[in-house]
């Protein structure tokens, strides 16, 4: 059986990558945010997953926060809202051929961890994104977690929202590298499950509340864990 989920994972890494060139394609003839919509829809049809909703969205929210365990989050996040996302990753993503293309066109913004300059940059890019009515959508642990615990949440992302007073939308991921796992080569259809969070605006006077979020995902992933057998 592992072979087969093996040949599952090359497929449904040639479908991300066939999405990432019908996003280029499509981009300067749809309107936005539609390329990057198609492309992840393309990506959740041909590679047979589908997706629960718990939760409502808030309208009002201009920055989400998400949990990272596999390259499907991405996928997930986009056909699960409307919203026009502009997503925060490192800039060495931006860098590769094609694929960093592919980041570029719908104005994603690319950051340097441990660069202070890159995160002046990152404010004034996060201001420009806001003022073209984009939602500010993060991994705060920064790189992806597989092993069912969130990895610290990264300061970038209460920096932007104290800065800016976002109203801030958690959303827990569950289980997606169970399907999906790039390290271990590894893919199987399945039925995975976003869970929305009450949305807040964000305070900077709470010096912890980055570090309490983190810790209600955490509680949010774990109690569904244990609730769910279907997700272990």
């Amino acid at each position: 059986m592992r072979i087969f989920a093996n040949i599952s994972w090359l497929i449904a890494t040639i479908i991300i990558f066939t999405a990432l060139g019908l996003l280029i394609l499509l981009f300067h003839f749809v309107p936005e945010p539609m390329a990057p919509k198609i492309s992840a829809w393309f990506i959740r049809l041909t590679s047979f997953f589908s997706v629960d909703i718990e939760g409502k969205e808030d309208p009002k929210a201009n920055m989400i926060l998400l949990n990272h365990q596999s390259d499907m989050d991405i996928a997930i996040m986009e056909t699960c809202t409307k919203k026009d996302l502009a997503w925060v990753a490192k800039k060495e993503l931006f860098d590769i051929p094609f694929f960093g293309y592919a980041l570029k066109l719908p104005r994603d913004i690319p950051v340097e961890r441990e660069s202070k300059t890159s995160l002046i940059k990152l404010v004034k890019d996060v201001k420009s994104r806001l003022d073209l009515g984009k939602t500010i959508t993060m991994f705060p642990e920064g790189t992806r977690s597989t092993k069912g615990k969130m990895l610290p949440f990264k300061a970038g992302a209460k920096m932007i929202a104290d800065k800016y007073k976002l109203t801030v939308q958690p959303v827990v991921i569950m289980q997606s590298s169970k399907y999906y796992n790039i390290k271990k080569y590894y893919y199987k259809p399945g039925r995975l499950k976003l869970i929305y969070l009450d949305s807040f605006v964000a305070d900077k006077r709470d010096e912890n509340w980055l570090k309490d979020l983190r810790q209600k995902m955490q509680k949010v992933y774990d109690d569904e864990l244990a609730n769910n057998p279907r997700h272990r």
